[in-house]
This record gives structure tokens, C-alpha cells and sequence, in this order.
């Protein structure tokens, strides 16, 4: 099997796994303690929580505080509820966990639009009376890199907080300047899933969305899991150590497969993204067919969280594709431990695949 779906979830680092062990261990270790309790297991327990959070804190920027998350569907949900705010902007390429938030807060919600290119215009006017805009750093479908910063500024030019979804670009690109929340995710950055965070810029409150025993500042209430703290502690510092070499290995990676698929027309720039993600299409292809054709190659038909719902991508949609050209595209994602060999195979099979389809 070759994997490439790295925008759905990358492989766990060995770095994070080992990192994790000792908190997973059975009675003889101690390591399961629950960090909140304030015996010395307990304690030993909160202190490595404590250390993850620094560790994470060092991949955003400074003026903030780390809240511990079950994901970044959880931390979105705390940003986008928690602020108080009740008219919200967003894009039309964000993520579900952006778009359906937003809407159940408020149904009015304003949709900004983006390019041909899926980029937003940095002088996108933030509609009157708005109260937060949320914008994603790298789109998850089509890899595009937004320009945060200067919507950050016009939000707060229009009176409104900026939360930034960073769960594709965190680990990967320099933390988004000017929000005032960001959401990240372990699991996008070579660490565990089940684990996230929000990143809240000093001197801004919200209001708890889980409401128990008070944890997490009183935010976030529930049990911390200290082995998922301790891989995504590790996976931050490793992300952060690699960022250079990781980006370098995917720009050979991205012109390898561009090489194989030239027949192939790219979704979004070329230029303004991530080149870990290669979303293609090619019209007239089955895609439903492609895939059980290449059962020993993962990667996927559209976003992993819209994937198998018949509809085609809203994303694909919002950058003036057909509904057949939509449903005629793929994504590849790869990233830091995809051999070259292998992705170059995997494309050449691809093409092979679609080639034998008459397209």
C-alpha cells in the first residue's frame, strides 16, 4: 500500500510514539495517573502536559496561551462559540468544522469568495457590523495558501476578531500573524489523533463551550490525556526542527508527480500553496472506478470529512469548477516520510488507470 492522503491524517511520528509510551504504561508505571490529581504520579503527569503545551505554544506566536483540545473541530467549535460574537464572515473554501459552525451561530453568516485560483483577495471588504471573520491558512482540498495576515488587519480594521484554521499549515509554514485565535490539529502534523488546540491571543476571553471540573483554564473541561499531550508536544518540536528539510523533500516530491501527471490540470495555484497536496483532474474521468482500480494506492476523491456524500467539492465548486470537472479530480497528499520512488510509481499507475479509461 502507498499512502497518499496526507491532508486527511499523517503517519504518526516515531518520535511522538515513543514520546507517548510512558504515559500508557500499565500499574508497575504510574504513567497513567490522571494529571489533575494532586498526588506525585498526578503531578508527574501534569508537568509532562506542561511541557507539551510549550512545545506546542513554540510552533505559534508569542502573546498567547495553548488550550488543549480533542481536535480542531472542538477548538473551532470554542473559538467561533466562545467569542460571543453572533455575526460572522467566513470563506467559501473553509472546512466543514469552519462552515457549519458559523452557520449554527449564525445562519446569516457571510460567504467571502475566492479566486479562480482558490486565493481570497487581500482587500476583500469585511462586511459592516461583522464580529469575526475565520480564515484557513492552507485550503485541505487544494492546498492553497491564504493571505491571513492581511485579512487579519482588515478584520480588525472592520472592528472584528480573526480566528485562523492553521490545522493544514501548522508545522509546516511560519505560524499566521495578526489572529487572534488559531486552531491546529496533532494528527495533520505527524502526532496522535484525538488531541488539538487553540491558540487564544492574550487578554482575549472566551466562554467555555464544555463546562465540568474546570480545566484547561476553565475553557475546556475533562480529563487530559498526558500520552496524546506528550506525542503532539513531540511531533511540534520535531515539526518545527524538520520545517525546512520537510518542505524541501515535498517540493521534489510535488515536481515528480507534476512530471508524471502533465496531462493533468491542477485545481488552484501553483504558485500560493503547499505543495504537499496535488489536487488534479481530468475530464471524463471516473474517479469511483480509478479508485477500485487502485485499491493498493490511498488517496482520495475530495476532502476525507465530504468523501463518499455523492455531492462534489464545495471547494471546487467556490473556484468555478463544473460538477463533472469536480467529480473528475483527485487529491494526493504526501509529505515527510513518502518515498520518491514510490510516489512516482503511484502516479505513473494513476495515469496508466485512466489512460485504459479512454480519458
Amino acid at each position: 500500500m502507498i499512502y497518499l492522503d496526507y491532508q486527511a491524517t499523517t503517519p504518526l511520528a516515531p518520535e511522538a510514539r515513543e514520546a507517548m509510551l510512558p504515559w500508557l504504561g500499565g500499574p508497575e508505571g504510574l504513567g497513567f495517573a490522571n494529571p489533575h490529581s494532586p498526588h506525585r504520579p498526578g503531578r508527574a503527569a501534569a508537568a509532562i502536559v506542561e511541557v507539551a503545551r510549550d512545545q506546542v505554544a513554540a510552533l505559534l506566536p508569542p502573546g498567547g496561551s495553548v488550550i488543549f483540545t480533542s481536535g480542531a473541530t472542538e477548538a473551532i467549535n470554542l473559538a467561533l462559540a466562545g467569542s460571543g460574537r453572533r455575526k460572522l464572515a467566513v470563506s467559501a473554501i473553509e472546512h466543514a468544522a469552519v462552515l457549519d459552525t458559523a452557520r449554527a451561530i449564525d445562519p446569516a453568516t457571510s460567504i467571502l469568495p475566492v479566486s479562480e485560483a482558490g486565493i481570497i483577495d487581500p482587500a476583500t471588504a469585511v462586511p459592516a457590523e461583522t464580529g469575526l471573520v475565520a480564515l484557513m491558512q492552507v485550503n485541505n482540498e487544494i492546498g492553497t495558501i491564504q493571505p491571513v495576515e492581511a485579512l487579519a488587519e482588515r478584520a480588525h480594521d472592520a472592528g472584528a476578531l480573526f480566528l485562523c484554521d492553521a490545522v493544514q499549515g501548522a508545522g509546516k509554514l511560519a505560524a499566521p500573524a495578526g489572529a487572534d485565535m488559531i486552531a491546529i490539529s496533532a494528527h495533520k502534523l505527524y502526532g496522535p489523533k484525538g488531541i488539538g488546540a487553540l491558540w487564544i491571543r492574550d487578554g482575549l476571553e472566551l466562554a467555555p463551550m464544555i463546562h465540568g471540573g474546570g480545566q484547561e483554564k476553565g475553557l475546556r473541561s475533562g480529563t487530559l490525556s498526558p500520552a496524546l499531550c506528550a506525542g503532539f508536544g513531540a511531533a511540534a518540536t520535531l515539526a518545527a526542527a524538520r520545517l525546512e528539510a520537510d518542505a524541501d523533500h515535498v517540493e521534489t516530491l510535488w515536481h515528480s508527480a507534476r512530471d508524471v501527471l502533465s496531462r493533468w490540470t491542477l485545481n488552484g495555484s501553483s504558485e500560493h500553496r503547499w505543495r504537499g497536496n496535488l489536487n488534479v483532474r481530468l475530464p471524463g474521468l471516473d474517479v469511483a472506478r480509478l479508485m477500485s482500480d487502485l485499491r493498493n494506492l490511498a488517496f482520495s476523491a475530495g476532502s476525507a470529512c465530504a468523501s463518499g456524500s455523492g455531492r462534489p467539492s464545495h471547494v471546487l465548486k467556490a473556484i468555478g469548477l463544473s460538477d463533472s470537472d469536480a467529480k473528475a479530480s483527485i487529491r494526493l497528499g504526501f509529505g515527510r516520510y513518502t518515498d520518491l520512488g514510490e510516489l512516482k510509481d503511484a502516479c505513473e499507475r494513476i495515469g496508466a488507470a485512466a489512460a485504459a479509461q479512454g480519458v
